[in-house]
Order: structure tokens, then sequence, then C-alpha cells
């Protein structure tokens, strides 16, 4: 469960910790007070989208850190007691490494070995935008922590009804509830496959016309840089070659000179030095302090003479050759132009020899080549549909189940009368399921999926829905009601969560983990009567898991096991965020009037809000 957030510098919010407990956590405050806030800071740490926009005005670092812990004991969750006081349930425990959900995270990323109750996650945003993850203070990838995040928790953010609308978002929908990952993956690799496969067929399948003036082409090609008989580095060795014969008068003045100066002319450096050497000789026979000079001297003579020496051969090797030096340049010339055609360095022009060789082989045993790609498709098409449809059965045998558990949660959320149905727009599969008869237009991309398949399979799907008894079943986007679809999103998402997240099953007999759920603005389109069993199926699904609920409506905020108070205040001239924990029934009573009748609160409200508490609390138990 997730058991604290920090979060420094973010958006209004200065320095502010939040401890969450097991249950219905309730959220609420004035529109604009930064209640979503608070959800996105915690996306943010989970592998969210980082922009340098978030940090507060004049700050260099926003930070989120985000604690999820086991729960210890098996207690309810329902208490009325503020986090960390005295009946409260207590928030850490420990467990065998094997009970936790993440234990095998920890090992595949290398950062098993500390307490494993426990999982710390912090992002840190830098003004310059730069960003970095960190889980349990060892620095991690972004794909790292999203796969985490998906262990962790189920989020239903305000803007997702109108995602669902797509047929693609809602295929990966059923593929996240039937745990399709490895299918899909095998799926797209074939997919992949089988496509690069056509893309060559079809390039051999060329007129032959076209093919022969290629041919010829690729030939040219192949036989102009064999001509040339290039070498790695040759380029470099002429051009260094070059330089010396055209300066070859300057170059034996001054090494001639050097040699006279080291070695040859009366007075040169080497016969100084030997004179040296001899005056010190002397010179240590009655100081000794002379002696730690006399092997540097030897070292630094013997280095002179290497050098006269070197100068001595060199200059008998140079040799004016103007006929060399126009061989040199015009190998150069021929370089040069080449690179032009076929690449900027001498090792990319082989390689574009190499690859036109292979192309050209290719080309002159098409026939070789296209009967031998024929029995290749022909084994990666029945591949890809073999495994496509295995991953058509599995989706088909999970959307039933779906569908099952779908409308459960929508009985519970005043919508018993409801069908839901997930229809396949592809080819009946020994599974069964409903399938429409849907032809699709020729030449269309849908088209070629349905013939074909694509990187996700065979199928598309349809979510279809009939909220009221006698209406024929419709597409979500042509439900009239915001209400109706609020609370299908919620059902949906409950139960992927419940899909995904193993149910909070992971326990033993001292701790246990309880999966966390945050719905951010579900009342959303809805009220009255709804909003009280929307409100009801929370706190159900509380019993198991987790939740944080955002919520404008009373309806749902007195089903709350554990109520924070979200506001707006000035401090030192600057506007911050603030969270209140509502510890007591006054508290919540009072919070619950604001939300039913707003800035003023009468004694009639009070008491309406203090009877609903009381109801709620009748109806959890």
């Amino acid at each position: 469960m997730l058991h604290e957030i920090h979060i420094q510098n973010y958006a209004v919010i200065d320095n502010l910790t939040v401890e969450f407990q097991p249950g219905l956590n309730v959220l609420s405050g004035e529109t604009g007070s930064g209640k979503s806030i608070l959800v996105d800071a915690l996306g943010l740490a989970l592998g969210g989208r980082a922009s340098p926009d978030v940090l507060r005005t004049g700050t260099e670092r926003a930070t989120v850190t985000a604690v999820f812990t086991v729960t210890s004991g098996s207690a309810e969750h329902a208490t009325t007691g503020p986090p960390g006081a005295a009946g409260a349930p207590a928030s850490r425990g420990s467990t065998p490494r094997g009970g936790m959900p993440w234990a095998a995270w920890l090992d595949e990323y290398g950062l098993a070995g500390r307490d494993e109750a426990e999982i710390i996650l912090r992002r840190e945003i830098q003004v310059g935008g730069k960003s970095r993850l960190l889980v349990n203070d060892q620095p991690v990838t972004l794909a790292a922590v999203k796969d985490l995040a998906r262990i962790l928790l189920e989020v239903h953010g305000q803007n997702e009804h109108a995602a669902l609308f797509g047929r693609d978002a809602q295929l990966d929908l059923l593929d996240q509830f039937a745990g399709t990952e490895g299918s899909l993956e095998n799926v797209a690799r074939l997919f992949v496959k089988r496509r690069e496969l056509q893309r060559e067929m079809e390039s051999l399948s060329q007129n032959e016309q076209e093919r022969l003036r290629t041919v010829d082409l690729l030939q040219f090609q192949a036989q102009e840089l064999d001509r040339a008989r290039l070498q790695p580095g040759e380029d470099t060795r002429l051009d260094e070659e070059r330089r010396i014969l055209a300066n070859l008068e300057r170059i034996r003045t001054a090494a001639a000179t050097a040699f006279s100066r080291l070695y040859e002319e009366e007075g040169s450096a080497c016969a100084s030095l030997a004179e040296v050497a001899r005056a010190l000789e002397e010179l240590r026979r009655y100081d000794a302090r002379v002696e730690s000079y006399i092997d540097p001297l030897t070292g630094a003579r013997a280095t002179i003479e290497d050098l006269a020496f070197f100068l001595r051969d060199y200059l008998g090797k140079l040799e004016a050759n103007p006929h060399r030096l126009e061989e040199v340049e015009d190998r150069l010339a021929l370089i040069e132009r080449l690179k032009r055609k076929y690449g900027k360095t001498i090792e990319e022009m082989l390689v574009f020899r190499d690859q036109s060789r292979h192309q050209l082989a290719n080309l002159e045993h098409a026939d070789e080549r296209r009967e031998q790609l024929s029995h290749e498709l022909a084994q990666a098409s029945a591949e890809y549909q073999s495994a496509a449809q295995a991953l058509s059965e599995q989706r088909r045998f999970a959307a039933r189940k779906m569908e099952r558990s779908v409308r459960e949660e929508l009985g519970q959320l005043g919508m018993e009368k409801t069908r839901f149905e997930i229809t396949f727009r592809s080819a009946p599969s020994a599974a069964g399921g409903r399938t429409e008869n849907w032809k699709p237009e020729t030449g269309s991309a849908r088209a070629l999926n349905a013939r074909e398949g694509g990187p996700k399979g065979l199928d598309e799907i349809e979510l279809l829905i009939s909220p009221n008894p006698g209406e024929e079943l419709r597409p979500l986007e042509r439900i009239a009601s915001g209400g109706e679809l609020s609370r299908l999103m919620l059902a949906l998402k409950t139960v992927l969560g419940k899909a995904r997240l193993g149910g909070g099953r992971h326990r033993d007999r001292t701790a246990r983990w309880v999966p966390t759920f945050v719905f951010d603005e579900v009342d959303a389109g809805i009220g009255g009567r709804v909003a009280e069993s929307v409100g009801q199926r929370l706190n159900r699904l509380a019993r198991d898991a987790q939740v944080l609920c955002v919520t404008h409506l009373p309806q749902i905020a007195c089903f709350g096991d554990h109520h924070f108070y979200v506001e707006k205040t000035q401090r030192a001239g600057r506007t911050v965020t603030a969270v209140t924990y509502l510890a007591n029934h006054n508290d919540r009573a009072q919070e619950l009037a604001r939300m039913l009748s707003g800035s003023q609160i009468t004694d009639a409200v009070l008491k309406h809000a203090a009877t609903m508490l009381k109801q709620a609390a009748a109806r959890n138990e």
C-alpha cells in the first residue's frame, strides 16, 4: 500500500507530507485547491512525464517521494484515528521476502538486499529539465520504474473517458486484463519478421528491365571501387607523405641544421655535454654533492645522441622525387572523387562496396532467392498466424470473464440491468465468442489487419453497452449519460486493477500487501443515489485494497475511512497547498456540510452531514 508521499517545490506545493492508511482515503476541497496535483505528483514518482514547468516559482529542484509498504497483521481497514495515532492500523511491518509483490522486480534490476518490506521511489526534476529516478536510493531507468508502477497501483485519471472510445485503447484494456504481454511480444516479433520478408520479396518482384538496370549500376560501382584498391587509412598516410614531399627543401634544411648543432659542428651539444660530464667526474672526487646530477646528465647525453643519429639517418633517406609527388596527388584526387560518390571515408566506401556486392548477388540470383524467400515467407506467415490465433483465443476466453466481472461491478453501482459485451471483429475462432458480420473496405488499413493481421494480432474489438432494458447494445461513444460512462469507467478500472494487482492476496501470518487504487474525480457526471452507490462500491473495494479517491461529492466522501481536506493558503505572500487530516467526526461533518451547501453552513446542513456519516458507517458494518 501507499504509506506516504512527500512533495517539495512542486507547482503550488512547497513542502508537504501526507500519510495514507489502508481502506478508503478521501481527498476533498474547493475546486483548484490542489487535490489533483497530489495525484499528478504521485504519477511523477511512478515514471510519469517530467517537465521543468512543474517547479515552484523561484526554486531550482522539485522532489516527489512515494513510500510503499506492507501492512502488519491482519487488522481490518476501517479505523477512525489519525495516521500514527493510537488505534490506527500500523503501517509498517516485516515480511518474508517471498511475500513481497516487488521481490521479483528487485531481483531483476539488481536492487535486492535491503528491507524489502518497504520500497521508496523518488523523482527529482531540475530547473533545466533534467530529472532522475531512484528506487531505494539507487538510480533506475524510466522503463524500470514504469514496470514497478504496474505492480504497485492502478490509476484512473480525469481525462480517460475519451481515450476509452478508441479501439486500440479498448484492445489494450482487454490485453491488460488477460495478461497477454508475453504473447503480444511474440506476435509483434513474428509480424516484423514476416513484414521484412514481404518487403524483400516485393523488391525482387520488380520488372525485369529495372532489375537489369540495377544490376549494371551495381556492377559498375563495385568494379570502380575494386579497381581503386582502397586501403583503410590510406588517405591519411598519403596526405602526410604529400606534405613532406611538397616541403622537402625546408625539411632538409631544418634537419641538417639540427644535426649540425647537436653533433657535427665544433662546440656541438654532444661535445659540450661530454666536457661537462668530464668536469663533473673531476668535481665528484672532491665534493659528493654533485653525485645526484651525474646520472640525469648521462641520460640527457644519450637522448641527444639518439636524436642526432635519427636526424643523420633521416637526412640520408630524404631525396627529391617530383614523380612521386605527382603520383601521391593523383591518388588523393581519385580518393576524393570516390568519396563524393560513395562515402565520407574510405571505411564507408568499403562498406558500400560490400553492400553493393551483396545486393548484386541477390539480384543476379533473383530466381533462386525468390524461391527461398517464398518458403521462408510461408513459414513466417504460418508461425505468425499460429501465434496470433492463440493470442486471439486467449483474448476471447478473457473477454467472457471480463464481461461477467464488469457486469457484477456495474450491478454494485446501481446498473443491475446493464448489458455489457466485448465484440470481436475478426474470423470466428475455435474458442467461440461473438463476432460481428463485418466486412472492411478493400485496401484500407483495417482490411489489411483483418486479412493478414498486425503487430497486435488478428483482432479488433469494440466495447458495447446497453444501460437500459430494451435498448440495443451501442458503442461507448454513443452513451448519452456521462454518469453511466463514469460508472462504467469505475467498473472497468476496478476489474482491471484486481486482475493486474492480484487482488491483494500477497500475505503471510505477520504481514500482507494491499494493492492501491487511485481514482481522480471518479464522480464526474453523477450525483444523488448514483453517487451514493459509487461511494458504497469504493468502500467495499477498500476492504481488500487501499483506495485513494479525489471527490467533490459528499455522497462519496461520507463513506471514507480516512478523510483529508486540501486547501490553498497564503504564507509569506505565496500561495501554498496544505492538506489537513480530519481526525474526528465533527471535522468530517463540517467538511461534508461545506460540500453540501458551500460557504453558508447552517445547523440543518451540519445535522444532515452528521446523519450521512452515521448512515454510511451503518452500511459499512
